[in-house]
């Protein structure tokens, strides 16, 4: 077994590889599918879009709710904005209020769109509150960095994961995120093609390209037992095998899968509470699930050996398979109705950052692991001495 790398020695900080940049740009992303989804109805109601700047504070209408959205939701992107400038060597004077700035400016943006989607209301105290949030998660940062948390995170990363590891720790931190959002099965990310057949037939309609679509003749049929049980265990396993990619001692493997598990038990949880309430927020977990759960974890303790390129090649394999059983299968009627409920209610805030972040999430991870496994693998360095 190879021995663990010698320890980062204290000092100022200097450029690191981090997987703060691809999190901040990805999450901002998200950030701008929620504040402009439905993305539809876009028209000049005949009045300056810098309207709501002079607006009376607070807006007519407001809850608690909106506030600590505001704060929250903008708090995640001037931390990782910050972080990543100081694991790129920047002062910690000059990356707390660069962070700040870019989370008001982004914030800025989408308040000046909104003015031009009838289903969303420009306010001068959501930006006020963007920005807050986005300043409390750039002093965290500044702060975890003054009390050398970011220096201990970085020995550990040295001592855990190659250091070729930012862009599978990136998906690996928003696997979690992409599971708030209500999967038709557990683990279930990915199941978006029979929505953009239908979406691509409405635009397609009245154009003769309508025939040139690849149709299904017959309607999809439910999923078998069998099929559901294999559908949750690859969906537990894809995200273990990810990790595996970037780990070789197999304790570390074994810690990462159960991780893995149990997170994922848990926010499966609580998406399905927030959907349903919480008394329901175990009724997912039915025979399938618990089968699923437990075949999935047994397949990830098996493979802990497993060299890390084939682990990458098994990851892909597995990952095909997992997408093409969910779409191969239908969405049942009560599921529909909660994703109704969740673009219709209060959760419409979160539902175009959940719900892209739930197709996305697994072909993101075919598309870095298919680049990861094509790249030449460099030779390891003999070892001092």
């Amino acid at each position: 077994m190879n021995a663990d790398p010698a320890p980062v020695q204290d000092g100022p900080p200097g450029p690191h590889r981090t997987s703060a940049w691809p999190l901040a740009a990805i999450y901002a992303l998200l950030i701008v599918f929620a504040s402009l989804f439905p993305f539809e109805g876009w028209r000049a109601q005949g009045i300056s879009p810098w309207v709501f700047l002079t607006a009376r504070i607070p807006p007519p209408y407001w809850t608690w709710f909106d506030v600590n959205i505001n704060v929250a939701g903008y708090a995640p992107l001037g931390f990782l904005l910050a972080l990543a400038c100081l694991r790129s060597g920047v002062a910690p004077l000059a990356a707390v209020p660069l962070a700040a700035f870019s989370g008001a400016l982004l914030s800025l943006c989408m308040e000046y769109l909104q003015i031009f989607l009838p289903r969303r209301v420009p306010s001068n105290l959501d930006l006020l509150l963007n920005a807050a949030g986005a300043l409390l998660g750039a002093l965290v940062a500044a702060l975890l960095e003054r009390l050398g948390a970011i220096a201990r995170w970085s020995r550990l990363r040295e001592r855990w994961f190659t250091p070729d590891a930012s862009g599978a720790l990136a998906l690996l931190a928003l696997w979690p995120w992409a599971l708030l959002f209500p999967a038709a099965l557990p683990f279930g990310l990915g199941q978006v093609w029979q929505r953009l057949e239908d979406a691509l037939a409405e635009l397609l309609e009245g154009t003769p390209f309508l025939d040139w679509l690849p149709m299904r003749e017959a309607p999809l049929e439910p999923m078998s037992r069998g099929a559901e049980v294999l559908a949750v265990a690859l969906g537990l396993l894809v995200p273990c095998l990810l990790g595996y990619c970037i780990m070789r001692q197999r304790w570390r493997r074994a810690v990462h899968a159960l991780g893995v598990t149990v997170l994922g038990v848990a926010v499966t949880a609580l998406s399905a509470g927030l959907s349903w309430g919480p008394v329901h927020a175990w009724e997912w977990l039915t025979p399938a699930a618990r089968v699923g759960i437990a075949l999935g974890f047994g397949m990830a303790l098996a493979l802990l050996a497993l060299p890390r390129r084939a682990s990458a090649a098994v990851l892909l394999v597995l990952l095909m398979l997992h997408l093409d059983l969910l779409n191969d299968a239908p969405q049942d009627a009560y599921f529909a109705q909660t994703l109704q409920a969740w673009e219709q209610g209060r959760f419409i805030r979160f539902y175009g950052l959940g719900q892209w972040l739930g197709w996305l999430w697994p072909y993101a991870t075919l598309g870095h692991v298919l680049a990861q496994v094509s790249r030449r693998e460099r030779p390891r360095a003999a070892p001092p001495g």
